[in-house]
């Protein structure tokens, strides 16, 4: 009898089980109805004194939505060279890569652009992307646009098709490199001063690639128009940087306490703009 009952324990646990693989594997199953099933990936940048967990919230939120089921890591150390861990399958939908800095608190944002440079060509060479979308927090926004500066009209590197800006600072930080008393131009978005900064990012402007880019700008609010750690004057001045050349441009302001600079990244209104923008069909 005792052996009956343990053969039936057993099989409850097993039927239990098995329920529950079930269910986490259908709640990641790919939602092709709803989002675009394509081979183009998508890279993450973190930012000052930050690594890839920081991007873990967004990207994960991602996953659980049905986009894709491939998140993979790029680590790149102080001399540029790129370590992928985990592999992208031949086919796979919408893949994600988080990239981690291993000089993470670089404010040569030459360098930073070399850097993700550097990814851009890893990725091309091991899997022969073509075509890239990018997502920026923090400093990780300037990884993003001086890399589009410097090496954004290269014809041998995978084209941009769609970018987010999160928390950006390009007019500069309050106390450190924002002009004083700044205001921007109500119709073009102009700066009525720039800092050294802002005005070599002027350059893009020119060399922007044309119509190619779709472009989503998210800032918070914390209270008093700043996410705590950068004014939105500043993240709104990305406007006149972009707005001519770009395929299309959008500002999302997110208010309240999770428009905190470091919670917009562990933010599921956040998480929402992302998917709809990135892969909603």
């Amino acid at each position: 009898m005792k052996k009956k009952y343990s053969v039936l324990l057993l099989l409850v646990i097993f039927i239990i089980f098995s329920s529950l693989f079930f269910l986490k594997n259908s709640n990641t199953k790919l939602r092709s109805n709803e989002f675009v099933q394509s081979t183009t990936p998508t890279l993450f940048f973190h930012g000052y004194g930050s690594s890839a967990n920081a991007e873990r919230h967004m990207t994960e939120s991602a996953k659980k939505a049905g986009v894709t089921e491939t998140i993979i890591q790029a680590n790149v150390d102080r001399k540029g060279q790129v370590t992928l861990r985990g592999r992208i399958p031949k086919g796979a939908i919408n893949p994600i890569i988080m990239v981690q800095y291993e000089d993470n608190r670089n404010p040569d944002y030459l360098q930073d652009a070399a850097y993700a440079k550097a990814v851009v060509e890893k990725l091309k060479q091991a899997y022969g992307f073509q075509e890239m979308k990018m997502v920026g927090h923090s400093m990780g926004n300037m990884s993003i646009l001086y890399y589009l500066l410097e090496y954004g009209s290269e014809e041998n590197l995978p084209k941009l098709t769609k970018q987010v800006n999160l928390a950006n600072h390009v007019a500069g930080l309050e106390n450190w490199n924002l002009p004083s008393n700044l205001t921007l131009d109500p119709q073009t978005g102009q700066p009525s001063a720039m800092n050294e900064q802002y005005q070599k990012l002027t350059g893009l402007r020119e060399v922007y690639p044309d119509k190619q880019i779709d472009v989503l700008n998210i800032y918070g609010d914390i209270g008093g128009n700043t996410d705590g750690s950068v004014l939105n004057i500043s993240s709104k001045a990305l406007k006149y940087l972009l707005i001519n050349h770009a395929k299309s441009y959008k500002e999302v302001k997110i208010s309240g306490r999770g428009g905190q600079h470091s919670r917009l990244h562990e933010n599921s209104e956040v998480d929402k703009l992302l998917i709809d923008f990135l892969w909603r069909k």
